[in-house]
């Protein structure tokens, strides 16, 4: 890249691998230099690594336990050492998934989904927001979860988290104004884990109005989308074949276990 102005930077936290390495391989195709978060592990997935190297993205790793209430500030100043300017784009993707219910839900489950669920994406938004140059307006992508719309009973600290970063959007939006846009991409089930098998989510996508579950590249395309248009702010996009408008009694893990056939 020597000889060639650095590209606008983008932040994206949890962004090595599934969901968050799509979104960051989406924004290397854009033209995006990447700063990709990881709590430990740098070294990004096969398919992003290869995206990386095909469009030349300046790019770089950056640990972090977004648990830890001084990791946002420290984490956005090591970024802006790295790249010499503050990101513009900063995509708020890494999240805490464990299961709990009303009967087992606790303070300690409580704290630890809050601090990396809510508290770590509103307070890099704040410090991205004020290290934001005179006349830039950065763009904030949170990932929430379809959930949020019609929530069950499962993964209830998860659930109450993210219905609270969803509810930061409109409110983010209003205090920021013009200094920056905040919105929020909402997937559904994207990425199977080991729980589910093939039999499985085909019977879950066959209960989605659309037919479909989401994809990574749905997820990534929509952050791509609202990172670039500079009249949208304070909205949440729902990309989950349209999940969020079924009231389902669990979560997906849980249902469709069995052929009722």
């Amino acid at each position: 890249m020597s000889g060639h102005p650095m590209p606008p930077v983008a932040l994206v936290t949890g962004g090595m691998r599934r969901v968050g390495g799509a979104i960051a391989a989406e924004l290397a195709r854009a033209g995006w230099a990447l700063a990709l978060h990881g709590r430990s592990d740098l070294q990004p997935e096969p398919a992003l690594a290869d995206t990386l190297a095909e469009c030349a993205t300046p790019w770089h790793g950056f640990a972090a336990d977004l648990a830890d209430p001084a990791a946002p500030d420290g984490l956005l100043a090591e970024v802006t050492r790295h790249f010499g300017r503050a990101p513009t784009l900063l995509v708020n993707n890494a999240s805490l998934f464990e299961y709990d219910d009303w009967h087992t839900m606790g303070a300690a489950a409580l704290q630890d989904h809050f601090a990396v669920n809510l508290f770590a994406p509103v307070l890099l938004t704040r410090a991205v927001v004020a290290a934001a140059g005179e006349g830039e307006c950065p763009a904030i992508v949170q990932i929430i979860d379809q959930r949020v719309r019609n929530p069950n009973g499962d993964q209830l600290s998860y659930t109450l988290s993210k219905q609270a970063l969803a509810e930061s959007i409109r409110t983010l939006a209003r205090a920021f104004g013009a200094r920056a846009r905040v919105n929020g991409v909402a997937p559904g089930l994207t990425l199977a884990t080991d729980d589910y098998d093939e039999a499985q989510m085909a019977r879950l996508a066959a209960r989605m109005p659309l037919d479909r579950l989401s994809t990574p590249g749905d997820i990534a395309r929509a952050v791509r989308y609202l990172a670039s248009e500079p009249a949208i702010t304070g909205q949440l996009l729902f990309v989950d074949g349209g999940a969020h408008m079924l009231s389902m009694e669990r979560d997906f893990v849980f249902l469709d276990k069995h052929d009722p056939a």
